[in-house]
């Protein structure tokens, strides 16, 4: 993993110290709110419901053992004893004081991490696929080109005051993993018919009040120009964007109001002005960040392993976990293991500081030394070998973390919700809950298949409820939480906005709904169809009528509501 020089860690360290001055000043009252707030935002700090909330940059979901061991200790001692893992592959603090926080960020520079554009109207922490490096789909592990992003990206002066907050995602893979198409810029590495390496370029993308995917202005971007370009496609924005309305402010809306055409146009124009400038990527600097993600010393005897297969067949509950939470590795003899947070007592994301110490030791003893965070708030033990499956298995399932449902409805994606955060309309983590105690059976959860359900609180969308293949977004209703319910969203390859199956349902029936709806797909779905399929099939009007079926519970409050003139 990339290791900071001299000048990195002098910037972090200074920016410490910088951070410290404007807390002391803000607890002094020499600051006032309005004046703190932009001053605490480039720092990850927000004011929540009940506490401020801390958000720590994790690059590209990378961490080593010793980082993982650090969060571990901050949460132990400045917070309740737990993180909470983001969408964005970062972590979060729902309980530190605001008077520790610069304390917080001390301890994070001395292993070399920092909260630094985790908030703001900024470039965001660039993210990538939790597979990069390991995947066997992989053309190239988009790693190096995030850190290259990273650096050129942080505290740079043109752009600390966008419009609006920036979000980058790159994938390597033939597989997309880390939700390019919906970033307010995806690059995806791909080679040319000579072989060149590039980027097809995605703009426009994102979630939250007006949703919407994001258009090719590029097909293929030569690696060269990887800086420049990004370049002229964030002066176009910073110069046309809107600053007049925080709900039309992303580039989202400036694509959508040129039309891609018009936008590609522009920023082809501000391009040809810099393209030769000495921002043009040098293969020596893309070599030089190439070998901090070189290979582990993989091991040339780990492909045949005898008491693995032996396990397989003696341990039921193993092979389960192996068939749910280990994917394929490009070296023989490796696996990926999925570190599960979706204990179904747990809100999903969420672990203990005492887990995070185990798997840190788990990490050192079987992966190299190295975590990942992913995109579906679960953790990843990239590079294991297969002889070393069985006992990680017993050891994570001790730890409570090795529930085997990667990939199933209870591998939900969750925000904080109302029990935390200040914009939530509505609770997420009671709902999930709710639907782990309804679907509590893993035959049933097994049989239903890959299914992606992602739940957020409020139309900010952090949980990513449009491209859930099931979506549930947390409404208002005059004082009440009601929960609105989409289907068909996806946000891989086959990317797609879920379709809005009607009117929101009450708190009490989350649950019951979705029931019926997977009714349905159990009764309509063909051979090897996953819910998605069937969905895209069969169309929404089924799952319509069966969730709203005369009679039923949601039927005859949806009817009162409209009576009183909700």
């Amino acid at each position: 993993m990339y290791q900071y020089d001299y000048y990195d860690q002098t910037l972090v360290d200074e920016r410490v110290a910088q951070y410290r001055g404007q807390v002391q000043r803000y607890l002094a009252g020499e600051l006032t709110d309005d004046e703190f707030r932009p001053l605490r935002l480039m720092n990850g700090l927000y004011l929540q419901r009940h506490a401020p909330m801390l958000r720590v940059a994790i690059p590209y979901g990378l961490l080593s053992s010793r980082q993982l061991r650090a969060l571990a200790h901050i949460a132990r001692r400045y917070d309740q004893g737990y993180g909470h893992f983001t969408t964005r592959q970062n972590i979060q603090y729902n309980w530190p004081k605001l008077e520790d926080t610069p304390d917080i960020l001390a301890e994070l520079a001395e292993v070399q991490m920092h909260a630094i554009q985790t908030s703001g109207n900024c470039i965001r922490n660039v993210t990538a696929d939790h597979l990069s490096g390991v995947a066997p789909d992989e053309i190239e592990d988009p790693r190096i080109y995030c850190e290259i992003i990273r650096q050129w990206s942080t505290f740079h002066p043109e752009f600390s005051y966008l419009p609006r907050k920036f979000k980058i995602a790159v994938t390597g893979a033939a597989h997309d993993r880390a939700a390019a198409q919906v970033h307010d810029i995806g690059l995806n590495l791909l080679r040319n018919k000579q072989g060149d390496l590039g980027f097809r370029v995605l703009v426009g993308g994102g979630l939250g009040r007006t949703p919407l995917i994001g258009r090719v202005i590029r097909e293929f971007l030569p690696q060269r120009d990887l800086l420049t370009y990004l370049e002229a496609i964030l002066r176009v924005y910073n110069q046309h964007g809107r600053r007049d309305n925080i709900y039309k402010a992303r580039i989202k809306i400036l694509v959508k109001a040129l039309g891609a055409e018009k936008f590609r146009e522009q920023v082809e124009a501000e391009w040809a002005q810099i393209r030769n400038s000495g921002l043009a990527l040098d293969p020596a600097e893309v070599e030089r960040v190439r070998r901090y993600f070189a290979p582990p010393p993989y091991a040339a005897d780990a492909i045949d392993d005898l008491s693995f297969t032996q396990w397989l067949k003696a341990d039921q509950p193993f092979a389960a976990w192996v068939k749910h939470n280990v994917a394929a590795h490009k070296v023989a003899g490796y696996r990926n293991v999925f570190v599960a947070l979706k204990d179904p007592g747990v809100a999903p994301g969420d672990i203990t500081a005492d887990q995070m110490d185990a798997v840190a030791d788990l990490a050192d003893r079987y992966s190299f030394g190295m975590i990942r965070s992913t995109h579906h708030q679960n953790l990843l033990l990239a590079d294991v070998r297969q002889a070393d499956l069985y006992p990680l298995w017993h050891a994570l399932h001790g730890l409570k973390l090795a529930a085997p449902v990667i990939g199933t409805l209870a591998d939900m994606i969750c925000c904080p919700g109302l029990d935390f955060c200040s914009l939530a309309n509505a609770s997420s983590i009671s709902i999930a809950h709710q639907i782990n105690e309804k679907f509590d059976q893993l035959d049933y959860l097994y049989d239903l298949g890959d299914l992606r359900l992602n739940m957020s609180g409020c139309m900010n969308a952090c949980g990513h409820h449009h491209v859930g293949h099931i979506g549930i977004l947390g409404v208002d209703k005059k004082g009440e939480e009601w929960y609105q319910i989409s289907l068909g969203g996806s946000s891989e390859n086959d990317v797609a906005l879920g379709d809005i199956l009607g009117p929101s349902v009450p708190k009490t029936e989350v649950a019951n709904t979705l029931e019926r709806l997977l009714q349905v797909y159990v009764e309509r779905r063909e051979d090897g169809e996953r819910f998605l399929d069937t969905f895209r099939r069969i169309g929404l009007e089924p799952f319509r009528t069966r969730a709203y079926a005369p009679g039923s519970r949601e039927a005859k409050q949806e009817a009162q509501r409209y009576a009183v003139g909700y």
